[in-house]
């Protein structure tokens, strides 16, 4: 135990001494939490859309006052004799509202009448957000007929569970999280392995007494620090910034977080031992810590949306564990019950990172 703690201290020891190495474990995760955890968005609002009222009466414009109080959506003034599709080449709307002639007319008569609703859909995710609010819209208003209330056989009462106010930040701000711990640890392990490779510093370590399991674990402890002290940093901002806080038992989430510590370090170690040259091995944690972790996670979207012939490699992708444990934490609350899977899976996972490092480290100290 006293060679592990000797050799944490001495990694330790070497990032403190490079500001180079320690800005990017303590300030790049904050500078990456703040700016991609408030610049991704699933809200819209502000959606510039053109009107042309063929109808002109009182019904035609109580439904465009409808539109025009909406967060939604920006009215925009376009002649009626243009066609609405030249707004959308111009760049100057997103969708159109046609009210055709004999709108309030087939209203009085208490016959059906037709609105349409041209939505450009170049980008799709953008065009079913539109759709939705615009039916959302056109229902509430049509429960009311411009002033008439009708009688609705079915009404459904809606309750937003876990983020009522839809808030984007308390959805993303916890995968940029995940994403940081899963960057920065194995990036700075990875440098530090593969940097004695390339100086040969290495092979004192292959000709000494400490057995390879010993030096491995002194390396990873380091790193499990590194990452224990963005861990606090970056859930200082969630609780505060993002104004999250925990929704039931903690408890698995702080035994992930060792685990995940020890999984991301280990990794990153893996990666320096395997390879021992410094440009290679950031290229190799950025596609393991960065790019299946941001893709294949469930980040951005859902796993389940992934397309089949990928979604198999999101079952070991490392990062996807622990952000479904993180968000269980700070949204959700299910606890134990709900996460024991996870929390094992991630044990696993950084189990075999470091039987693979410790059989590479134990073959080149054997052929010495």
């Amino acid at each position: 135990m006293r060679r592990i703690l000797a050799q944490a201290r001495k990694e330790l020891i070497q990032i403190t001494r490079d500001k180079l190495a320690l800005t990017l474990a303590l300030v790049l995760p904050i500078a990456l939490l703040m700016l991609l955890g408030s610049s991704i968005s699933l809200s819209v609002t502000e959606l510039p859309l053109v009107v042309q009222d063929l109808d002109n009466s009182a019904a035609s414009r109580s439904l465009l006052e409808a539109f025009r109080n909406s967060l939604t959506f920006h009215v925009v003034a376009w002649p009626v004799n243009k066609p609405p599709m030249e707004a959308f080449t111009a760049n100057e709307a997103r969708a159109a509202l046609i009210i055709d002639r004999g709108f309030g007319r087939a209203l009085a008569r208490g016959g059906d009448a037709q609105a349409q609703i041209l939505i450009d859909a170049s980008d799709s995710n953008t065009a079913k957000l539109i759709q939705g609010y615009s039916s959302q819209i056109v229902n509430a208003w049509n429960s009311t007929a411009g002033g008439a209330q009708r009688l609705l056989p079915v009404k459904a009462l809606i309750r937003l569970w876990y983020n009522p106010g839809r808030v984007t930040k308390k959805f993303y701000g916890p995968g940029i999280f995940v994403l940081g711990l899963s960057m920065f640890p194995p990036l700075l392990a990875a440098l530090a392995m593969s940097r004695e490779g390339e100086q040969q510093t290495l092979l004192q370590v292959y000709v000494s007494s400490i057995p390879a399991h010993q030096f491995l674990l002194g390396k990873i402890l380091a790193f499990m620090v590194i990452g224990f002290a963005e861990w606090v940093i970056m859930l200082g901002l969630l609780f505060t910034y993002f104004g999250l806080s925990f929704a039931g038992d903690p408890t698995p989430f702080f035994v992930a977080s060792i685990l995940y510590f020890f999984c991301v370090a280990t990794y990153g170690t893996m990666i320096g031992a395997a390879i021992p040259s410094q440009a290679a091995a950031i290229q190799a944690v950025a596609l393991g810590g960065f790019l299946l972790v941001f893709l294949l996670s469930g980040l951005i979207f859902p796993v389940e949306n992934i397309p089949p012939g990928l979604r198999w490699i999101s079952n070991f992708v490392w990062g996807r564990y622990y952000m479904e444990i993180v968000r269980d934490a700070l949204l959700e609350g299910g606890g134990w019950a709900a996460m024991w899977f996870n929390v094992l899976v991630i044990g696993i996972i950084g189990g075999v990172f470091f039987l693979l490092s410790w059989r590479r480290m134990r073959r080149m100290q054997l052929s010495i």
